[in-house]
């Protein structure tokens, strides 16, 4: 395929240009439906007066509707979609760019989603949907689901739909996360998986950080202990990595420790640890859930982060902790690429 596609950007580089703007509209169409022309122009980067002219056509071909509340994908779009998605990918660069990502950041598999999830909400619902595909082809009969918090997890939680192969997954919160927006808390994230995929879940009403003294009292609750029980026995991990310093500062944590992790050049977060560039922990957050130390034992880890601005934070991770998939977008892939190159 990648020859066949070679020769026709040699030979035909216009309809190439054409096939990925309209695909483009489309799955923009499918995403955020119902849209505008406007909200359709400035989505996709291009002018208004282009759109009028694709929207007519995709019209005349019965791949959208246009209704008084803006446009809808039809069922033949949808199909067109999921039939010209691989060979979309091929024209786009992003298996090619899959494979380096995986050698540079020695992971077993890599998918890039097209875009940049800082400039554009629906590269992030991109990649909550291939995360969701991923997964499953992951779990089998009465998978457990541990899952952390955040907004790319909350896109997943979006995006999730029952398993054919199982009814009856349980989903859980990786840690403790009260503080934070409700919308963006593992419990909160959890609990709308479990809704969309017809399972069950349970949660975990933890404060993060804790006190040595709190920490130690709270694991022995009844409750807190038999819900990380479960946790320690998951057979899927989902997770996202954080920019450092904005962790720090959505935890409120206090002035001390943001000055150490600036004084030791913290880059990255997940699971409560701070790294620096080079993979060192430079600071730990005392928290109940999942530790990075035990995901060596979960046979599925699934990291989900995307953005020219988490790069850095990505190439950090990787250099100190391992996974079974990394789910990323094209911005971040070139970026963090870029990065290794310069060393």
């Amino acid at each position: 395929m990648r020859n066949l596609i070679q020769l026709q950007k040699r030979l035909l580089p216009d309809l190439l240009d054409v096939m990925q703007r309209r695909y483009a509209m489309l799955r923009t169409i499918d995403l955020l439906e119902p849209i505008g022309r406007r909200g359709l122009a400035d989505n996709t980067n291009v002018t208004e007066r282009t759109v009028r002219g694709e929207i007519e056509l995709l019209q005349e071909q019965d791949l959208i509707q246009i209704t008084a509340k803006g446009m809808f994908i039809t069922k033949a779009g949808k199909l067109i979609l999921e039939q010209l998605g691989t060979f979309m990918n091929e024209i786009m660069d992003l298996r090619a760019l899959e494979n380096k990502l995986k050698d540079a950041l020695s992971i077993t598999d890599v998918i890039v989603v097209p875009g940049n999830s800082d400039d554009h909400e629906w590269v992030k619902q991109e990649m909550g949907k291939a995360c969701v595909a991923s997964l499953k082809n992951m779990v089998g009969e009465h998978p457990t689901i541990a899952v952390t918090g955040g907004t790319t997890m909350a896109a997943i939680a979006a995006a999730m739909t029952p398993f054919e192969q199982s009814n009856e997954a349980l989903f859980l919160p990786a840690r403790g996360g009260i503080g934070e927006k409700v919308e963006n808390q593992a419990n909160t994230i959890a609990a709308e998986m479990a809704r969309k995929a017809h399972g069950d879940y349970r949660l975990l009403y933890v404060p993060d950080p804790l006190s040595e003294s709190a920490y130690q009292m709270i694991i022995q609750e009844p409750s807190v202990k038999e819900t990380l029980q479960q946790i320690k026995t998951a057979t899927v991990v989902m997770h996202g990595i954080g920019d450092a310093l904005t962790m720090a500062y959505r935890r409120k944590t206090n002035a001390d420790i943001v000055e150490k992790l600036r004084k030791h050049q913290a880059v990255s977060e997940a699971f409560g640890y701070y790294f620096d560039k080079k993979g060192n922990v430079v600071h730990k957050v005392r928290t109940v859930g999942i530790q990075l130390e035990d995901l060596g034992k979960v046979p599925f880890v699934v990291t989900v982060a995307g953005g020219r601005s988490k790069a850095q934070a990505i190439a950090s991770y990787f250099k100190r902790a391992t996974t079974n998939l990394l789910i990323t977008d094209e911005a971040a892939a070139e970026e963090i690429l870029k990065g290794i190159s310069t060393l």
